[in-house]
């Protein structure tokens, strides 16, 4: 049969997965790091660390499964999206990388926005913005104030690209990271020359990797001194995997047009498969051949949701478990009785890409309760999401959603996004769903499953479906536009708060 192995790096930890070609884990370990804050707004990282959490992560999950290492078929690996470092022609760091969240580039990235290029077709259609924590502002803060790293630096890459360099030799870039992330676009010739050129950055292009490998494809073998570290065979196969959250949309089998992974947690992300490319205000992507060939992802994003419900109880219901609150939030009507709110309590992303914007509350009378309130926060987090939905247009029309993240630990939070969206919602078995991912993409690579959409299918099972409520989704429809009027009426007062 064989077995594989699905690798998540995330921000705080690196996990391994040992996983059946059923998708069942068999065993998993973890490899801790730790990330520094120089100052706010920067956050970094040991790129050595991440080799060693490996190393940690892999043996710890071949022992808890109990599978032989020569009975792995192959490994990849998924990580956070751009985690960039710089690295001597020797792979030696040159400095701590810049962590996805580090947000020092702020001014790099309004100069790529201003650029005008083309490229930036993939940023609301050209409207933006850009996010400073993309490849292209970070590499150019390392060229504007460390100038010295960036003319020593051979590569230039990703947390991704650097694993998979000390795994096999090969430095590579994944199709997935460079597509959303880069400013590479397929279907457009490829690498952004002509916006690194406006940007006075050309030769970026040769600290970059050369090659690019899309997820699913072989990377390479593993070498004597990863196999050592790892306690696998020299020359297991290496594949190739992406983003994290990317990484996700196929260990939730979102697969096909119609189809959206929403992520929840803190923050909210939706991943879609649209039907058609599209590039409009309020749209991020387009991103063609991203995760599947010849299928363009849509993606939307809330900077707080489950933030917005952890505020709520640390500042007024301390200490009132939240079954309580669902259970009296979930007794009150769609609407909470008039109370209204606007979930935009660290701006918003998409569709406004408003980062003035505030959260709000409105409707309020004497006669509300705490749990009004909080009923009212968790429907503007669902109608924020379904705001999103709605702004891909005609290019995506949902008609499955697949949930992970912290949400799907609530009934009452997803009772509520599917009366909101009208669309049913599923619960995959297995959490882990960037790691089962790479799995899939490792079992594709060893030759298992020909696509990586006849892998997911046979490999990621369905937990339970959340339908929506026909009654409450139509008692949805007038709250919903009520929210919707709510950002142009607040608009004005956020901008001169």
């Amino acid at each position: 049969m064989g077995y594989v192995i699905g690798i998540d790096g995330g921000t705080e930890s690196l996990r391994a997965h040992v996983f059946d070609l059923d998708g069942r884990s068999l065993g998993s370990g973890a490899g801790a790091y730790v990330t520094a804050f120089p100052v706010p707004g920067q956050a970094e990282q040991d790129p050595e660390a991440w080799w060693q959490a490996l190393g940690v992560a892999v043996q710890g999950a071949l022992q808890a499964s109990g599978v032989a290492p020569s009975a792995v078929l192959a490994l990849a690996a998924d990580t956070t999206s751009c985690t960039v470092a710089a690295f001597d022609a020797t792979g030696r760091p040159l400095r701590p990388a810049l962590l996805w969240m580090d947000v020092r580039a702020h001014r790099e990235a309004e100069a790529v926005a201003a650029s005008g290029d083309p490229a930036l077709r993939i940023n609301g259609g050209g409207k933006g913005p850009v996010s400073p924590e993309w490849m292209i502002p970070k590499a150019l803060w390392l060229k504007r104030h460390q100038p010295e790293i960036y003319a020593a630096a051979a590569r230039i890459c990703e947390y991704q690209d650097y694993l998979n360099w000390r795994l096999t030799g090969r430095w590579c870039a994944s199709l997935n990271n460079v597509s959303m992330r880069w400013h590479y676009q397929s279907e457009h010739g490829g690498w952004p020359e002509g916006l690194l050129a406006r940007l006075d950055a050309s030769e970026l292009l040769e600290k970059w990797p050369t090659a690019i490998v899309a997820p699913g494809a072989e990377v390479g073998g593993l070498s004597t001194a990863a196999a050592a570290l790892l306690g696998l065979p020299a020359g297991t196969k290496v594949i190739q995997g992406g983003a994290d959250a990317f990484i996700g949309m196929i260990g939730l089998n979102v697969t096909q047009p119609g189809e959206l992974a929403l992520i929840t947690g803190s923050s909210h992300l939706q991943l879609g498969v649209a039907a058609r490319p599209v590039h409009a205000p309020g749209v991020w992507g387009t991103y063609m051949d991203a995760v599947y060939p010849g299928r363009p992802i849509i993606e939307g994003g809330q900077t707080s949701t489950g933030s917005v419900i952890a505020w709520f109880k640390r500042n007024f219901a301390a200490d009132t478990p939240f079954d309580v609150l669902n259970a009296a939030a979930e007794a009150l009507p769609p609407g909470a009785e008039g109370v209204l709110a606007q979930d935009h309590f660290q701006g918003n992303r998409t569709p406004h890409t408003d980062p003035l914007s505030r959260g709000a509350i409105t409707g309020l009378t004497l006669k509300h309760e705490p749990a009004h309130i909080y009923r009212a926060l968790v429907e503007g987090v669902c109608m924020g999401t379904r705001l999103i939905v709605d702004s891909f247009g005609d290019a995506f029309t949902p008609r499955r959603i697949v949930v992970a993240g912290g949400a799907t630990r609530s009934p009452f939070w997803l009772q509520v996004h599917a009366d909101t969206l009208g669309v049913p919602l599923e619960l995959p078995e297995q959490p882990e769903a960037p790691a089962l991912g790479s799995a899939i993409l490792a079992a594709c690579g060893a030759g298992r499953f020909e696509r990586i959409e006849e892998g997911a299918a046979a490999m990621v099972r369905v937990a339970r479906t959340i339908e929506p409520d026909p009654g409450r989704h139509a008692a949805y429809a007038p709250i919903y536009a009520r929210y919707r009027a709510a950002y142009g009426a607040l608009k004005p007062l956020n901008e001169t708060a």
